[in-house]
């Protein structure tokens, strides 16, 4: 079974006396990943500093696999928790693999020295990380991927129970953001460790959170599973997301659509649409789409960047109304878009705009 190996109860974090963030209740157990997710300016790098004590917590408690963290030294806190920031960090004339070695000062004694055991340990935690070929580069000398999975080797290196990271996808292409991800999850099961990061990039917490931790207002707003967090419109009230729409079933979101009367109707459903609404958004050009199902991949694109949207109830034939409504709009457009071609008995309703489409439109 999995064990509890971070708790935090009744914190308030902040600077001084300034609360930042109040009424957080944390429990995060081995093999799992807590996400905190919030706006801008939330105080989610402050939570993160604090419950690894690197600022004083207003107030509250946070417990280390059952120790109170503030009745232990920092030696002690480091053979427990590591951290892994985005701040830069100012080194002269060393390498990355000195960088990651001073994982292991909690274990060496004030005289830093490396035994056999603690240099396996460094390489080890470069090689998992892909960055053994920069064990001789000079950090300064690095990009900023590349320093972010540096800092992340040196964290794994101090062999936590519990492991912080402050938006640990910054600077990262896509492939090395989900092979990095993909590596912390691997972690987490793998040395039954805990994992408590921060995520800007939503459609990625969604999938590699077993928890997220919601905040807002100065306050813990809401912890759930994702399913829970990312369901009806409670992200987009998070955010208060006002130039868009955001997508809870993909975690994306879609730009706000362009006003006016359409100038041009697409036929669309089952994905195939999705690519010409954002081309005629992109182009600042008003379009009319249908008719779609509720439950279509596509719905959500669709709403949110047509000026007029058909839609029709999931799982039920499209409607004579739904039709003659989108036959009376596509006959006052200027141009039809047609993106299927096949049809099955819940959308054979769309063949009669189609076939339009194909004798009055399509030339």
């Amino acid at each position: 079974m999995s064990e509890v190996l971070l708790t935090a109860k009744a914190l308030s974090v902040g600077y001084g006396k300034k609360v930042v963030v109040s009424g957080l209740e944390i429990e995060v157990r081995s093999g799992e990943i807590l996400t905190i997710i919030g706006p801008n300016g939330a105080g989610k790098s402050t939570v993160l500093k604090s419950i690894a004590s690197q600022i004083p917590l207003v107030s509250g408690t946070v417990c280390v696999n059952g120790n109170d963290i503030s009745n232990m030294n920092l030696s002690d806190i480091a053979k427990m928790l590591s951290i892994c920031l985005t701040d830069r960090i100012e080194a002269e004339k060393l390498t990355c693999e000195d960088v990651v070695s001073t994982g292991r000062y909690p274990y060496t004694g004030r005289l830093g020295i490396l035994s056999a055991e603690d240099r396996k340990i460094v390489k080890d935690a470069m090689e998992l990380t892909g960055i053994s070929y920069l064990a001789d580069t000079d950090i300064r000398c690095i990009s900023d991927g590349q320093r972010q999975s540096v800092m992340l080797a040196r964290a794994i290196a101090q062999q936590p129970k519990v492991l912080i990271l402050d938006e640990p996808t910054s600077f990262l292409d896509i492939n090395n953001k989900l092979r990095l991800l993909g590596l912390l999850k691997n972690l987490a099961q793998s040395r039954n460790i805990a994992v408590i990061q921060t995520l800007h990039e939503l459609d990625l917490a969604q999938r590699f959170s077993d928890f997220i931790l919601c905040i807002k207002n100065n306050k813990a707003d809401r912890i759930g599973t994702p399913e829970e967090i990312f369901s009806g419109n409670y992200i987009s009230e998070l955010y208060d997301i006002s130039n868009g729409i955001f997508d809870p079933m993909f975690g994306t979101a879609e730009a706000l659509g362009i006003k006016g009367e359409p100038k041009v109707f697409v036929i669309g459903g089952g994905g195939a649409g999705i690519h010409v609404y954002r081309s005629l958004q992109r182009k600042s050009i008003p379009f009319a789409a249908g008719v779609i199902h509720e439950n279509d991949i596509e719905y959500s694109v669709a709403k949110s960047l047509s000026t007029v949207f058909i839609t029709e109830k999931a799982f039920e034939p499209l409607s004579d109304e739904s039709i003659q409504k989108a036959l009376e709009i596509m006959k006052k457009c200027d141009e039809v878009i047609g993106c299927i071609d096949q049809f099955g008995p819940m959308n054979i309703g769309n063949k009669k705009l189609f076939e339009v489409y194909k004798s009055e439109f399509k030339t």
